[in-house]
């Protein structure tokens, strides 16, 4: 059996900055699909923990290729989905519109930027497949990434309750 990296993250850590540049970035992200985009990618890692097969903790899905494949099923399963996510949206007072084109970009966008917070961490990762190596290795530590993580998450939540504020006092958002 291959051993597991000991660095597994905490797949909402993911969130924090999913949420802050969907924040950030309102009009031109969908928000719901960068929220699923920017952890689905890891239901691989999950998987192999549960079962134990023989291969790497973060296989085909955490490389580009793999990444671009899961990032259509997501943004084909959000765009049919999109009534309902629109309706959960309108809960939090936050309404979008969303083609599917801009799904799409936002699908392939959460998931290219959760490979790439991984690959530094981790050596079983290679995001340029087929090529065997990942240049991004080692380039920052994983407390730094973790740290970043849960800043963004915490500048999410002001960003989210700023925005509310001014929705209610100025009449804008």
């Amino acid at each position: 059996m291959i051993p597991h990296s000991t660095k597994m993250p905490f797949t909402p850590f993911h969130w924090g900055p999913a949420l802050l540049i969907g924040l950030l970035m309102f009009p031109l992200l969908d928000l719901p699909a960068l929220i699923v985009s920017s952890v689905i990618v890891d239901i691989e890692s999950l998987y192999i923990l549960l079962f134990q097969p023989t291969i790497p903790l973060h296989g085909f899905f955490h490389t580009y290729l793999g990444g671009s494949i899961i990032g259509i099923f997501v943004a084909v399963t959000m765009f049919s989905i999109r009534g309902y996510t629109c309706r959960i949206m309108d809960v939090f007072k936050l309404k979008q519109n969303s083609s599917f084109k801009k799904i799409l970009f936002t699908s392939l966008f959460g998931i290219y930027f959760h490979i790439l917070m991984d690959a530094p961490l981790y050596t079983d990762i290679l995001p340029f497949y087929p090529s065997e190596v990942n240049p991004l290795y080692g380039m920052l530590s994983a407390s730094i990434i973790y740290l970043s993580c849960t800043i963004c998450f915490l500048a999410a939540f002001i960003t989210y309750f700023y925005r509310l504020y001014r929705k209610s006092h100025l009449g804008n958002a």
